[in-house]
């Protein structure tokens, strides 16, 4: 326990090395998330039979956990141990992971209650400790590097999650759903998850924790969490963070109960689509990373939060397409689309409340802003799995018809169950993105101006990892034909003028 206190003075060089570990570390988080969220976790709740309501209380463990941090936020303040906090809850919380492997084998209501109760207490220690971490990584990482170290730890969370995510996709594939093979397969993820978020924990407490200030005195929780709601600017960001968490979790838990039981595609080619989905996040992680710390992250979000939602609205294209090809190859799109989208919106939104934090003191504004957080995306799948039952039974069509003398076409658009939640998430989120334009952020430039930077940064890219030549002459013959034009133009005119002397003379 001693090696988990914190440091009264951190070194320069103990502060790089605490950074790099943070990096690696991102390979063992990430795999036990990889193994046991998204996905699988939805998966892992149809096999044991759950219902959408089921599915939508799940969903929302993650998020209503972290109303804990409000006595956590007292227990950072009180004890001043951050990194003890981070890796006792952590060790903890993750031990639960073991019993849901057990679960793998087992079926019906008693099953799903335990599982819920043992995925309840893994968030709700994981809430408390994300408050001391999120504080602790706020102080140990300079704040001219939070978007490259947060980039690279990403990257890595992403690579693990894409390679797990193909072996489960396989696993998943070999087979049958209901028979035992599938529980082993289920068990085996959970069991590594649990082993991988324990080596995770060990690599946090071998990073070094800066001393927090003095306390200003006695602890006043409600007067702690009033100066944020103090700070306009901040509770601005607030209210774009709580209808932005509210439309995205509105839909996106039952991504796969709508491919599943829907468009009826196994949950193997859920798994290759949340590939796809990593693929692009790699792919555009380093771009956002740059262009958030060239510029503001408020810049990259007015580019990454609209491309999501009109991604989200797309989805309502797979119900309507009737050849299976082609939603496959639709699906797959939008999954990549919004791979690369949510990488920005992830990486900025993360950096930009740190930002807006008070380096010393970010305690309450990091928890506040985790609050409300929680109460947004975890009331959302709560209520759409309760609403499951209102759409089913209901559907919207919408026709367009073209008449002329060949005849007419007619373009039917039929909005059933899982669209319409497609439909006001895509609604909610034009709210939010309304809500980010009134947030002030030092350093931020036009959307216009963004996308240029965007395509940029696309160009350049192409360029460095392009190995053939051909391909990057083309990139550079804009470039090259503009040159040449210019050089011929400087010429006609130096002739002219050479003209205009000879005919004065």
């Amino acid at each position: 326990m001693a090696k988990l206190l914190p440091q009264p003075e951190v070194t320069e060089a103990e502060r790089e090395r605490g950074l790099r570990l943070l990096v690696i570390e991102a390979a063992f988080s990430g795999g036990t998330a990889a193994l046991t969220t998204g996905v699988i976790l939805t998966a892992f709740a149809l096999h044991l039979g759950a219902s959408n309501a089921m599915v939508g209380v799940l969903a929302s463990a993650p998020f209503l956990a972290q109303l804990l941090q409000l006595p956590a936020i007292g227990m950072v303040e009180r004890r001043r141990r951050r990194k003890q906090i981070a890796v006792v809850t952590s060790l903890i919380g993750r031990a639960m992971l073991a019993v849901m492997a057990v679960l793998a084998f087992f079926h019906g209501t008693g099953p799903l209650m335990v599982f819920l109760a043992a995925q309840l207490l893994l968030c709700g220690l994981g809430a408390i400790g994300a408050c001391a971490w999120n504080a602790w990584m706020r102080d140990l990482a300079p704040e001219e590097q939070l978007g490259k170290v947060f980039a690279q730890r990403t990257v890595w969370l992403t690579a693990i999650s894409l390679v797990l995510g193909l072996v489960a996709a396989l696993a998943l594939d070999w087979t049958a759903p209901g028979s035992m093979a599938r529980n082993v397969v289920f068990a085996s993820m959970f069991l590594a998850g649990c082993i991988t978020g324990l080596i995770s924990a060990r690599v946090v407490a071998a990073m070094p924790e800066p001393l927090m200030p003095p306390a200003p005195g006695e602890l006043r929780l409600l007067e702690l969490l009033s100066q944020p709601l103090r700070d306009h600017n901040f509770k601005r960001l607030l209210v774009f963070v709580a209808s932005w968490q509210f439309a995205i979790n509105f839909a996106t838990p039952f991504f796969t109960v709508f491919i599943v039981r829907q468009l009826h595609f196994n949950v193997s080619f859920v798994m290759v689509l949340s590939v796809v989905s990593q693929i692009a996040n790699i792919a555009a992680l380093r771009m956002w990373g740059t262009l958030s710390d060239r510029f503001a992250n408020k810049s990259v979000l007015a580019v990454c939060a609209p491309t999501y939602i009109l991604a989200i609205v797309g989805m309502i294209g797979a119900s309507q397409l009737g050849d299976r090809d082609l939603v496959k190859i639709w699906l797959m799109l939008l999954h990549a689309i919004m791979g690369a989208s949510i990488a920005g919106v992830t990486l900025t939104s993360t950096n930009i409340a740190l930002k807006l934090s008070p380096k010393g003191s970010a305690t309450a504004y990091v928890a506040t802003n985790a609050m409300v957080t929680a109460v947004a995306a975890g009331t959302a799948p709560i209520l759409g799995g309760l609403l499951a039952d209102f759409f089913a039974a209901r559907e919207f069509e919408l026709v367009a018809r073209w008449s002329s003398p060949n005849g007419v076409f007619s373009l039917p658009l039929l909005v059933t169950q899982w669209d319409f939640y497609f439909l006001i998430a895509g609604i909610i989120g034009l709210y939010a993105i309304h809500r980010l334009t009134l947030v002030e952020e030092h350093g931020e430039i036009e959307r216009r101006e963004m996308v240029g930077h965007v395509l940029d940064e696309t160009r350049r890219t192409i360029r460095n990892i392009s190995s053939v030549a051909g391909l990057r002459a083309a990139t550079d013959l804009p470039g090259a034909l503009l040159r040449d034009a210019r050089l011929r133009l400087r010429l006609k005119r130096a002739q002219q003028a050479k003209t205009r002397r000879h005919m004065q003379a």
